[in-house]
């Protein structure tokens, strides 16, 4: 995935997108939200992606999660 996926500061304001091309990883992961096939999204919207990407956006986001530090407070009810 660390090939596939690259942050630059120059490039969409430093979101990271699919390496060699300007495609967020937000805008994949928002197509395969819609269940749309990862063929389609190469197909229709993506041309640039190879079959690798997509996967990889999802493994991304995944690794962003896991990597997060969330806290839980209770609340009074």
């Amino acid at each position: 995935m660390k090939d596939r996926i690259t942050i630059n500061p120059n490039v969409h304001f430093g979101k990271p997108c699919v390496a060699r091309t300007r495609i967020p990883v937000q805008d994949v992961l928002e197509l395969v939200r819609e269940d749309i096939p990862f063929d389609t999204i190469i197909r229709d919207y993506y041309p640039d992606l190879q079959v690798a990407d997509t996967p990889a956006c999802i493994e991304y986001a995944m690794a962003v999660m896991s990597a997060e530090d969330l806290r839980v407070a209770a609340v009074a009810v």
